[in-house]
């Protein structure tokens, strides 16, 4: 846990992910990651299910040269194949083929990727695993990958979790009130999902057709999120809203590190500016107003 780990982060479910995010060939995804690093970004997400196994390999070439300098989180629930299991036997297994993909000896954390409730409240012995792997030094250490207010509340009464990767953004604040106990346990705060899928950019309207993943929306989510995203462009005044929504996150010092999804290296130096950005306290007010006014008593569906 004595690496430094840099506020932006990456996001490595984009890398080879021909299918949600277009073409993205070996050496491109070699080059982002590489220049992201060049630009001081040390903590880099993946998962096994990540592009069918390419995001690690991607990562595992990009990174080997410099990988006692970054970070490198990686998951357990979901398998290359896409397949989701969580048995306890499966733990070891599956950290080994990681570590084959992404060319190194440990990864510095690993995530349960969103299990379910009774590992979360620690009803099985995934845990236990978890903490024999750390000690044999396969893992640093272990947390999860979550979404919600109750299964923090959840992970906040495992004693050995030290980092947990959360969705959190502008329309999902259901967890406002525990990043301070998240804090106070000294736990790394990972942010996933920190644009809404692109809707907090501002890019989509109601009109907006949607493939893949984000296919997941029925017309009424859209309608309802458009109608969200003009409120969020009433209170700043711009149409453009990535840098108030990475504003937003960068402003909560309990948040470790933010992993949007960088497709090119062009989208990677607008995150560089938008964290120079300093989000005005009386905007991050109005945006907290509208979730716990428009949205809380409603919440989103992912």
């Amino acid at each position: 846990m004595h690496k430094p780990i840099s506020r932006l982060g990456f996001g490595g479910w984009q890398l080879g992910n021909h299918q949600e995010w277009g073409q993205m060939d070996e050496e491109q995804g070699i080059k982002l990651v590489q220049t992201a690093f060049e630009n001081g970004i040390t903590f880099f997400d993946t998962a096994p299910n990540y592009a069918a196994g390419r995001s690690e390999i991607y990562l595992g070439m990009a990174t080997k040269l410099f990988r006692d300098k970054i970070y490198l989180n990686s998951k357990y629930g979901h398998d290359p194949d896409g397949n989701i299991g969580f048995s306890v036997a499966g733990i070891e297994p599956s950290i080994r083929g990681s570590l084959k993909r992404l060319q190194t000896t440990y990864l510095d954390s690993l995530l349960l990727h969103n299990p379910p409730m009774e590992i979360l409240n620690g009803a099985t012995s995934h845990f236990q695993e978890l903490e024999r792997l750390k000690q044999v030094g396969l893992i640093r250490a272990y947390g999860v990958s979550i979404d919600t207010a109750e299964e923090v509340e959840a992970v906040l009464k495992q004693p050995n979790v030290t980092i947990i990767e959360l969705l959190y953004n502008i329309f999902f604040q259901s967890c406002r009130k525990l990043l301070s106990d998240i804090h106070k346990r000294g736990i790394l705060l990972i942010i996933k999902v920190p644009l809404d899928s692109g809707w907090l950019t501002g890019k989509y309207t109601a009109k907006a057709a949607f493939e893949g993943i984000r296919h997941r929306w029925s017309q009424e989510d859209i309608q309802r999120r458009a109608d969200l995203v003009n409120q969020l462009s009433n209170i700043t005044k711009d149409t453009s809203l990535t840098k108030y929504a990475m504003g937003f996150l960068f402003s909560y010092p309990e948040i470790t590190t933010i992993i949007p999804g960088i497709k090119t290296i062009e989208q990677l130096h607008d995150h560089l500016n938008h964290q120079k950005y300093v989000l005005p306290h009386d905007i991050k007010q109005q945006f907290e107003n509208l979730y716990d006014q428009s949205i809380a008593k409603n919440p989103l569906p992912w």
